[in-house]
């Protein structure tokens, strides 16, 4: 006889992992970037920006996105979404960051996650220095910052964080390495998880369609 096992999949440590798995992203992940940004409410746009912008406005800043030359991380939820990102803008040898987590999945340890990602990664790039600028009214922000060890510097509404990167050896090489192929395995997984959920969801709703004859599945054409 056959058994079914029920995992809570929020409390396994292994499901945790690879739901914070950080995924490098590229130039074909533009849209769901937009749409990740789109999400943002006003306020939180604001606090991002540093001003409130239009949804004009963010697809040219997804459009003008340096892939060659700049990191963008993101962490994607079960449904292939994003959830969070991280934009690493390289320039005269150091990076500037910009982050932005969605609301219902804050608290969670993904922005911490996310900049030790990416300070590793301007490490391992030769990046002398990594900096963040926001408002002040950006908490979130300024207490990643602190907790990544950037020295804060604040200015009227502004506040400038910055930390001094030690320059990469074997250890952090490796480690990036490793969270990449971590990642590529993560969101090969999710896209297997993605498809099976969509075929399940299929079948389902073929055997729940009422007919006095017994469907024939070769002639039943999906809905979208």
């Amino acid at each position: 006889m056959g058994c079914v096992v029920t995992v809570n999949r929020e409390n396994h440590p292994i499901w945790n992992l690879m739901s914070k798995s950080i995924r490098q992203l590229a130039r074909h992940d533009q849209w769901g970037l937009v749409r990740h940004f789109l999400a943002l409410a006003n306020e939180d746009r604001r606090l991002r920006f540093g001003a409130t912008i239009s949804d004009y406005a963010i697809r040219n800043y997804v459009a003008s996105i340096n892939f060659d030359r700049d990191a963008v991380f993101g962490v994607l939820d079960s449904q292939l979404q994003l959830i969070a990102v991280l934009h690493l803008a390289s320039d005269h040898g150091n990076a500037e960051l910009g982050v932005s987590v969605l609301q219902k999945h804050r608290d969670q340890g993904i922005g911490t996650s996310l900049l030790r990602r990416a300070k590793k990664h301007a490490r391992n790039r030769g990046r002398h220095e990594l900096l963040a600028n926001c408002l002040t009214e950006n908490r979130p922000m300024m207490h990643l910052a602190r907790k990544t060890g950037m020295e804060i510097t604040i200015d009227a509404s502004e506040a400038a964080a910055c930390l001094n990167l030690m320059p990469a050896d074997v250890s952090s090489q490796i480690s990036e390495t490793f969270e990449q192929r971590l990642a590529f395995f993560n969101h090969a997984l999710k896209c297997r998880l993605a498809e099976a959920r969509y075929i399940a969801k299929g079948l389902a709703g073929g055997r729940n369609r009422r007919s006095p004859q017994r469907p024939n599945f070769l002639n039943v054409s999906a809905k979208p």
